[in-house]
């Protein structure tokens, strides 16, 4: 973003983000809300959502760009945050348009120290907004391959290998990333688990949305992602409700001048799998007032059989505390990378398009 070095707003970990975005709000003369986190970080360090306002708290247009909905992905989403808070054309920008922006840094913040998916709870944040006083969804497929998901040994045995080669042979490769991704309920300690009652970050995240959304007519959310599709290419995925109107608002704003256009998990034009118990719900509920329009910024970084290995193994060690610390050590370095490409190329295309996305959503939310 302009002004900015890709060295100057990627950090190497939570702690590290987290000084850099109060610094940049502080720059900026932004005053920041902290929610602290129950827990502390990996290394010791306090854990918050903190959330900086920049624009008039009366505005009627508001934009919302939040990271770190899966914990590791906000090494990418913090970075754009950061160069945003420091872009000073983009913020002159936004005020002239009338639009107030809201940045949320690390949904879940621990799951960003610790370089897990998942929160403290083991709960996928991104499926953990269901009903709960209904029956929830019920992932038969995820059944199905749930016994070899997490086996007993890590790296995997070669008949472990075998059986998801032969799984893939049969159903594909989309199918099982499907069954993996979708989300589940019935198992605590398994891969995309959505939970059984609302979470920490789910609870933290409506209070804020309470306190700076009812008074807005408009909102728009860009909430940023890792590790899904081409290296380096940010995927506009469609973030709401299967209304026709939002979507065709979201390809109208977004798309268009070179860019990707926005694809969206109910018509099968993303590389997400259908999805249930999504985020942005707490859009509709807790601001129901206003016209909402939301994209998912999904930034690819490896390729997606490796991401789900990344992901099983990070798991595994969830599960087998006792690992020995280098065999630990090498599966957070792989889940790292897997979602966080650390070179100068990937980063600059990741603010570059970061840049884009944001000056498309205040133009969109002003037309």
């Amino acid at each position: 973003m302009s002004g900015t070095t890709a060295h100057d707003v990627f950090s190497p970990s939570y702690a590290q983000a987290r000084i850099r975005f109060l610094a940049a709000a502080a720059a900026a003369g932004l005053q920041v809300e902290s929610k602290p986190h129950p827990l502390k970080g990996r290394d010791g360090e306090e854990l918050a959502m903190d959330v900086a306002r920049d624009g008039h708290p009366g505005a009627d247009k508001l934009l919302i760009v939040s990271s770190a909905c899966h914990g590791v992905e906000g090494f990418c989403g913090s970075g754009v945050q950061i160069a945003a808070l420091h872009d000073a054309q983009w913020r002159e920008h936004a005020a002239r348009r009338g639009v107030a922006v809201l940045y949320v840094h690390a949904l879940n913040p621990y799951g960003f120290s610790h370089i897990r998916r998942a929160t403290h709870e083991n709960v996928d944040l991104n499926r953990n907004f269901q009903d709960f006083s209904k029956p929830l969804p019920v992932n038969q497929a995820y059944r199905d391959i749930q016994p070899l998901l997490l086996p007993d040994e890590w790296p995997p045995s070669p008949a472990n290998g075998a059986a998801i080669g032969n799984y893939i042979a049969t159903h594909g490769e989309a199918s099982l990333q499907a069954a993996i991704t979708r989300g589940q309920h019935d198992f605590p300690d398994g891969l995309f688990f959505g939970g059984t009652e609302p979470t920490w970050s789910n609870l933290a995240l409506r209070e804020i949305l309470r306190a700076h959304g009812r008074r807005a007519t408009r909102i728009a959310w860009i909430d940023i992602h890792t590790g899904l599709g081409p290296s380096g290419v940010g995927e506009r995925i469609f973030a709401g409700r299967d209304d026709q109107a939002a979507v065709a608002r979201a390809r109208a704003w977004w798309s268009g001048q070179g860019a990707t256009p926005v694809t969206s998990i109910y018509d099968g034009s993303s590389t997400s799998a259908f999805l249930t118990g999504l985020m942005w719900g707490a859009a509709y509920e807790e601001c129901p007032q206003a016209q909402y329009t939301g994209i998912a910024l999904e930034y690819g970084t490896v390729p997606v059989l490796d991401t789900l290995q990344a992901l099983r193994g990070e798991h595994w060690l969830h599960v087998h505390p006792e690992a020995p610390p280098a065999l630990a050590a090498q599966i957070k370095q792989q889940m790292k990378d897997a979602f966080y490409t650390d070179t100068d190329e990937w980063k600059n295309e990741v603010l570059r398009q970061g840049r884009e996305v944001l000056f498309q959503a205040a133009d969109g939310l002003a037309s």
